[in-house]
């Protein structure tokens, strides 16, 4: 659009001038991440698949002024998670829940995550391959984040770094690579946050499911919504159903089916801090 000179008179019936627009692009384009969130400037390599990886930490309000160590969660797809800046189509708001989650009930956490891998997203978050989507890469970007991310994290961090403090957490394929997490690596998470797990994109994971039973303490969270699409709901609630037959505590496995719920962050967003509650408290 080009903009042209405007007049007293059409300034002051609502047409926007240079300056207005202008103002308007910069209000867009503003950051709402809080200033507990850094942005770390290493790039950390996945050696082998050969590109890197930007990580964003969340650490909570009082990290600065104590000698508190955290428990720690790792979570998929940071672009969507603190600022709308870099999310696709808005964010979750994790650092605004947990400030104030941390304000109301003192819980507080680290929470690390991970930058999608764009257009290599798709292979990167499942141990699975899928014949539309080609080559699975989750076994490569777990062992990444197990192998490299973690370790850097509770050595530069003040982090409770034992599996009774450690957490994964994503949505759609984030949830699909969060729950194969808890199940390839049960010595290092205890907890998992499910959300809207794309269980459609492979029938391995309910087999390696079965044949891969996680320890009776470990704590996992599903929610999915009835409107995300054609299987979604009925998957989880088979996954569901699966592990509960598998014996593992029924107090331990937490489902949310939500009769308005949609494939968006906005439907993550507002079930974060329950979820994050039940994981971390309900001991």
């Amino acid at each position: 659009m080009v903009l042209q000179c405007k007049t007293h008179k059409e300034k002051t019936e609502g047409i926007v001038t240079e300056t207005e627009a202008s103002q308007a692009v910069e209000t867009k384009k503003a950051s709402t991440a809080q200033t507990n969130v850094n942005v770390l400037e290493k790039q950390f390599e996945i050696a082998s698949l050969d590109r890197n990886r930007q990580i964003r930490i969340y650490v909570p309000p009082g990290y600065n002024t104590s000698d508190k160590k955290y428990p720690v969660l790792y979570m998929h797809d940071a672009q969507n998670l603190f600022d709308k800046l870099t999310a696709y189509s808005g964010e979750w708001g994790v650092d605004e829940s947990l400030n104030q989650l941390a304000k109301t009930s003192g819980l507080e956490l680290i929470v690390v995550g991970i930058d999608n891998g764009a257009e290599k997203r798709m292979n990167e978050l499942s141990p699975w391959k899928n014949s539309e989507f080609g080559e699975a890469e989750g076994e490569a970007y777990m062992k990444f984040i197990v192998n490299q991310i973690k370790p850097y994290i509770d050595n530069n961090y003040r982090t409770l770094a034992d599996k009774d403090n450690t957490a994964i957490m994503g949505s759609s394929m984030g949830g699909l690579i969060s729950h194969y997490a808890i199940y390839e690596y049960p010595e290092v998470f205890s907890k998992a946050g499910i959300f809207s797990p794309s269980y459609w994109y492979s029938e391995d994971v309910f087999t390696f499911t079965q044949n891969n039973p996680i320890p009776e303490e470990a704590r996992l969270f599903l929610l999915v919504g009835k409107k995300e699409g054609q299987g979604m709901a009925e998957n989880t609630e088979k996954m569901f159903t699966q592990i509960l037959s598998s014996n593992h505590p029924k107090e331990n496995i937490h489902i949310i089916i939500d009769p308005e719920g949609e494939h968006n962050e906005a439907f993550w967003k507002g079930h974060f801090t329950s979820a994050i509650e039940w994981l971390f408290t309900n001991e």
